[in-house]
């Protein structure tokens, strides 16, 4: 009987202590917010300060930068060569739950002599202990995102490109 007390003590021990932590939809739209005014000011130490140390990051498309990004260091790079670009965004929209936000935003650049995008783009955010996890990108001009990229970064050439 002292074990099935001990036990459904701790159940709710966890269970309360789990609740303390919970993020409310306001709590996750914040942790966003934040990242747009580290990524807006150009501070990388900000934007890894709202991400998870195992984030994924998607990047649609069939350019240089695309693909999913592993990890806070190679999220960090993704962000350091965007601003390369002065690749900036506006924000239109937030909308969360619990465990999800998503934003919409205005995602632009104006390089001089280069081919620019301007675009809306989605992004949808996983959130776990007030750290985003997972963010999954959505362009509604892949082509444009694509030439937009492919004209800001060439790929270097063969030998270097394939080497470990």
């Amino acid at each position: 009987m002292k074990t099935l007390l001990k036990t459904a003590a701790f159940a709710t021990l966890v269970s309360a202590s789990s609740i303390a932590t919970a993020q409310t939809p306001e709590d996750n739209i914040q942790v966003v917010q934040d990242f747009f005014a580290a990524y807006g000011a150009g501070d990388l130490e900000g934007i890894a300060a709202v991400m998870d140390e195992n984030v994924q990051w998607h990047i649609p498309g069939r350019h240089p930068l695309s693909g999913t990004k592993n990890g806070r260091d190679e999220v960090i790079a993704f962000f350091n060569q965007l601003g390369v670009a002065g690749f900036q965004a506006d924000p239109i929209y937030f909308g969360a739950d619990e465990n999800y936000v998503i934003d919409i935003h205005r995602g632009w650049s104006n390089a001089d002599g280069l081919p620019n995008v301007d675009t809306t783009w989605a992004l949808v955010y996983r959130i776990e202990n007030g750290r985003i996890v997972e963010a999954t990108n959505l362009s509604a001009d892949q082509d444009a995102a694509n030439t937009f990229f492919w004209a800001q970064y060439q790929l270097g050439p063969i030998p270097e490109r394939l080497a470990d």
